[in-house]
């Protein structure tokens, strides 16, 4: 970092200009991306899915609390781990304080893992999360939306993860999706997004690629090898 190039003033806003028309092109391209995203075509939903919740069971529909729109973040959580996923945690962090503005755009917000209930509980209380979070233990809702596999498809390399089979796959990995309710109560997926896709939704990545070092994580045996929860770093 200390061999980085200095100017001057009137050369850092010159080349500062010329980023600047290059953030611009980009955010022009997401919104036109954004756009064919809401463009894209529905699936409804079929089956009757069901959750454990900590006030009992309450179906895909209940979810929605009221609002036509859900997302559901896909949280990585065995029925056997004790702990919930570290990098999931990483994502996680950045929900609660934005939910009552997805609630005003008519937007709920539910996250859903194969851990029982009380795993679910003790772990968001651990780290302080106060959204929704239930159960799909009992069903096969990550199994329909890719984000969970059985055995036999892992062996296999049958695993289908981000719209393609996945040799090495894990047994849980995660995503988000997207539904949407009609005022007769039918429900669509509208939406899903898994891998990659799910960068955008973790605000600590966006800033630090605002950084000189950015996320600073070459070298390390894997890309997240220094995300621990956040009631783990050192002082």
């Amino acid at each position: 970092m200390t061999d980085h190039r200095i100017v001057s003033g009137d050369e850092w806003v010159d080349a500062r200009r010329r980023l600047l028309a290059k953030e611009k092109d980009f955010l022009r391209l997401r919104d036109e991306l954004s756009r064919e995203r809401r463009e894209l075509p529905w699936e409804r939903v079929a089956k009757s899915y069901v959750f454990d919740g900590p006030a009992g069971r309450e179906s895909l529909a209940d979810l929605f609390a009221g609002r036509s729109q859900l997302i559901v973040y896909h949280f990585m959580f065995a029925p056997e781990a004790e702990t919930g996923c570290k990098s999931c945690s990483f994502w996680a962090d950045n929900y609660n304080g934005i939910i009552p503005h997805l609630n005003q755009r008519d937007v709920s917000f539910a996250a859903v893992s194969r851990a029982p209930v009380p795993k679910l509980q003790a772990f968001a209380a651990r780290l302080g999360w106060t959204f929704k979070w239930v159960s799909s233990g009992n069903n096969d809702f990550n199994y329909d939306y890719h984000v969970s596999f059985r055995p036999q498809d892992v062996e296999r390399g049958t695993a289908t993860y981000n719209y393609a089979e996945q040799r090495k796959a894990m047994p849980d990995l995660p995503g988000f999706s997207v539904f949407f309710k009609d005022a007769d109560d039918h429900i669509f997926h509208t939406y899903s997004t898994y891998a990659r896709g799910l960068d955008p939704m973790n605000v600590a990545y966006q800033l630090l690629d605002l950084v000189p070092k950015g996320r600073d994580e070459t070298g390390l045996q894997h890309a997240m090898a220094w995300v621990r929860l956040h009631d783990q770093y050192a002082t």
